[in-house]
């Protein structure tokens, strides 16, 4: 890239405010108290965004007479849940490819009660007038090098063959560049209804009224400090309490889980995102986007984009940032080098507009487990839940994890427990400097894979043999 290309693209960020667009909004709703003193429940949920805000509300539309109470360490929705680009998929295995991988003996079920889980989050929006600019206008991945054109037309055969096709369609370069016209397109895979948009955080801000509503007690600024058996439930302690329960669920997700075990299952990477200001009439046109989809780029170092509901274009993507110790802390959320890179990339892929400017800069922490997709279990003689690894598809997904903690909690076979997905466990990661070394080598060996035709390593073919890989 040119020095003088840089200096021009990087003025594009001199207004940009270091804070997520969806949680710059005046609407934001106040926090509830904190908990002082003591309290009794039947189901104690800690966490509020997605996860817990689901686990809660679900638990409540199941058995209304159900005394709940959710526990949140700061704000409901702050993390990554007001965080991230609003796409809200039906996948539950972070796309077909991974799931294909491994579990392909359940691909099918895991696929129905994934549209049937995203279809119940439409209906959710719908019944609770949540106001989060619910749109299903599904996803295209886009190919913009000749081996990812190999790479999608060889996929797409796979899903074909496999009868996992319906409503997915593949498009040449014309055709994925009549639907959003970029120079750097040459074709794609359009999902017309696995995924919609929506404004994250007004979704969590919904979620927490609707569970207000229907009697969940929520304590904001009250976080969980320790966990323990209390004769025939548990107890969790607060700063300025206590909470006896008869069951917890933990949707603590990237944060230490209060079940030391799990914490080896999950590494916090941080992802970061640009917003645009508004385009005008004449910059939309120069682009198309007519159909208002969400996008996503095939490399493994992967962008992804989308319009929001006034106009603006979400990029975000590429860089994915894993601190040394694993640790959550709030400097890393503000990094920029990497939003120079972001809008050098995004002005080769629109160069047509070229001047606009961004508004907000972000970035925050995603739980990722190994197998990059949801993983489930139970403490304490089933007494505690928890689901967490959602790897950055955890808008729909953490809905699907609410009902099988519920599942798990109840003591319940259902088609959802007995899936091998639920049943099986990725694989710990290792500790410092293991981890460290091994997730910087894989970030070096994906990037060096995109630079070069897409070729896989050694080491990033012996991480797939492994069930460690990520397949892009």
């Amino acid at each position: 890239m040119a020095p003088s290309a840089m200096s021009r693209w990087t003025r594009s960020l001199s207004e940009a405010r270091p804070v997520s667009y969806w949680l710059d909004d005046p609407g934001r709703p106040g926090p509830e108290p904190a908990l002082t003193g003591a309290e009794t429940c039947d189901l104690l949920v800690v966490g509020g965004g997605y996860s817990g805000l689901w686990t809660a509300l679900l638990a409540k539309e199941r058995d209304p007479s159900r005394d709940v109470v959710l526990l949140e360490g700061r704000e409901v929705g702050w993390a990554a849940s007001g965080r991230n680009g609003g796409f809200c998929a039906a996948s539950l295995t972070h796309g077909l490819a991974n799931g294909l991988a491994r579990w392909p003996e359940e691909i099918h079920a895991l696929e129905r009660l994934g549209a049937r889980n995203l279809d119940a989050i439409e209906e959710t929006v719908a019944r609770h007038s949540i106001d989060c600019d619910f749109e299903r206008t599904g996803e295209i991945d886009v190919a913009t090098e000749p081996h990812q054109v190999r790479e999608l037309a060889g996929h797409y055969e796979e899903i074909r063959a496999r009868g996992l096709a319906e409503g997915i369609e593949y498009l040449d370069a014309d055709a994925v560049r009549d639907q959003v016209d970029s120079p750097t397109f040459r074709a794609g895979l359009y999902d017309r209804r696995g995924v919609a948009m929506l404004h994250p955080a007004k979704l969590a801000w919904g979620l927490k009224r609707a569970c207000l509503d229907l009697g969940v007690r929520i304590h904001e600024h009250t976080p969980a400090l320790s966990l323990r058996p209390h004769g025939a439930g548990m107890a969790v302690r607060t700063p300025y309490g206590a909470v006896r329960a008869r069951g917890v669920a933990l949707g603590t997700n990237v944060f230490p889980s209060l079940v030391r075990r799990v914490r080896a299952y999950t590494v916090p990477v941080y992802d970061y995102a640009l917003m645009t200001e508004p385009l005008t009439a004449g910059q939309l046109a120069s682009i198309g986007w007519k159909n208002r989809q969400g996008l996503g780029d095939s490399a493994n170092q992967f962008h992804y984009f989308r319009l929001s509901a006034d106009n603006r274009i979400l990029w975000g993507g590429y860089d994915a940032v894993y601190p040394y110790g694993g640790r959550v802390r709030a400097e890393y959320d503000d990094r920029p080098e990497t939003y120079a890179k972001l809008a050098g990339h995004f002005f080769t892929c629109f160069p047509q507009l070229e001047g606009l400017r961004f508004t907000h800069a972000w970035g925050g922490a995603i739980d990722t487990c190994s197998r990059f997709s949801a993983f489930f279990g139970t403490a304490h003689a089933g007494r505690v839940a928890y689901a967490a690894g959602y790897t950055g598809l955890g808008v729909g997904a953490t809905r699907f994890g609410a009902e099988v903690m519920l599942d798990l909690l109840a003591g319940e076979r259902t088609e959802r427990t007995e899936l091998e997905m639920v049943r099986g466990k990725p694989l710990p990661f290792p500790p410092e400097p293991f981890a460290w070394a091994g997730i910087a080598l894989t970030k070096w060996s994906l990037a060096r894979a995109d630079a070069h035709g897409g070729r896989r390593n050694l080491w990033l073919r012996t991480m797939d043999r492994l069930g460690l890989g990520f397949d892009s």
